[in-house]
């Protein structure tokens, strides 16, 4: 069961979000509140932020994964270089598919988003020019390359496993492998050096 808090100033916003989530069996909505000051972190796996100007909260929140809805991807540009545990981001107009599916990914600690936005938020923050300093002491095999890719489009390592043909505990060795490579130590941060890296294609 998935913990979540939604957060709005907008009661309507707020109602409608609890209507749509309150009908998936995996979802519990804890709380509702109009600011993050009020989030119970210790309680809350997902944070659903609606109509919030401003990510800039969230720098010192990384208890719980973040879901924004918004058009607006200025707002969340900062969510790139943040410490959030995961995070992703829809347009308002997410249908409730897309929206039970993005909850549940953030809550397995999925880096997550709709190609559109998450595209014009990568080009906002300006794709890193590979240095010296930047190149893989080891490339990534064709295998990891795969694993990577799908793994930025939210799947979990059960789904990967399925979708390559091969079994869950040789999709953890390839996780194993990617990390070591990139010098990293979760899925969130794999997925950022590789867009950084220009290893994941969007």
């Amino acid at each position: 069961m998935i913990r979540v808090t939604i957060v709005s100033p907008n009661s309507a916003l707020r109602i409608g979000l609890r209507e749509l989530l309150s009908r998936q069996p995996e979802i519990k909505i804890i709380g509702e509140t109009v600011d993050l000051e009020s989030v119970n972190e210790t309680e809350t796996e997902v944070v659903v932020l609606a109509s919030v100007p401003s990510a800039r909260l969230l720098e010192s929140k990384s208890a719980f994964g973040i879901l924004f809805l918004t058009d607006d991807v200025e707002s969340v540009r900062s969510m790139l270089s943040s410490t959030a545990r995961a995070w992703g981001v829809l347009s308002t107009d997410a249908t409730e598919d897309e929206l039970a599916a993005a909850v549940r990914a953030v809550g397995e600690g999925l880096w997550v988003g709709a190609p559109s936005l998450v595209g014009d938020l990568i080009r906002l923050s300006g794709r890193r020019e590979s240095s010296s300093e930047d190149a893989l002491v080891e490339p990534l095999t064709a295998r990891e390359m795969e694993v990577i890719q799908l793994m930025a489009q939210g799947l979990a390592n059960k789904q990967i496993a399925l979708s390559l043909g091969i079994s869950e505990h040789t999709v953890k060795f390839h996780l194993s492998s990617l990390y070591a490579k990139l010098g990293i130590s979760s899925r969130t941060e794999a997925v950022k050096r590789g867009i950084e890296l220009g290893l994941i294609s969007l």
